[in-house]
């Protein structure tokens, strides 16, 4: 069966903003090893948009910086999936559309043979981690704090045990800790 991971960048106290952390070579590189072995990314709404945004540009105009530049080859080419109620349709290749996140599907996805599957989005992780399905944790965390922004376990209604498995500690100062549910 092939895990759900749900990795995302945050700063310190919690927040997760894609213009406040610190987006290295080490760290770009860190998630190319990530991209490469899943074979399927998981998206809301917003950062799908944000993404779409900017990583085809590069593909198409290279920055000259090797691990941002293997980064958007890779999320190019990946298998994804957005869940959104409101998008009509999605011009990224390799995209699938979706308008509700359903546990059995979910489910039958993990199922099929493959590599792992990636959750990126801070409202589908809380979903998918109310729904119980996610199988390891990827935060990484930056020497950062914000004071505000979107905090990544924003609806969260009931305490959720982890377990720590590992931690990766960057020269940047960001860590990222790898979590998997305490499941009793």
């Amino acid at each position: 069966m092939r895990k759900l991971i749900a990795a995302i960048n945050m700063t310190l106290d919690g927040f997760c903003d894609h213009t406040a952390v610190i987006a290295d070579d080490e760290l770009h590189q860190h998630y190319n090893e990530l991209l490469s072995s899943a074979d399927t990314l998981l998206y809301g709404r917003i950062t799908y948009q944000l993404m779409e945004s900017y990583w085809p540009s590069i593909v198409k105009n290279p920055s000259g910086v090797k691990p941002q530049d293997e980064f958007a080859i890779l999320i190019d080419n990946i298998s994804k999936i957005v869940f959104s109620r409101t998008l009509k349709n999605v011009d990224w290749k390799n995209t699938k559309l979706k308008k509700e996140v359903i546990k059995e599907e979910i489910l039958e996805l993990k199922q099929q043979a493959g590599k792992n599957i990636l959750a990126g989005s801070p409202s589908l992780i809380v979903t998918l981690l109310q729904l119980d399905v996610i199988d390891e944790f990827q935060l990484s965390v930056h020497p950062i704090v914000l004071g505000s922004g979107l905090p990544l376990f924003k609806n969260v209604k009931e305490r959720i045990n982890l377990k720590l498995l590992k931690t990766k500690t960057f020269s940047s100062g960001a860590v990222t800790f790898y979590y998997e549910p305490n499941r009793k």
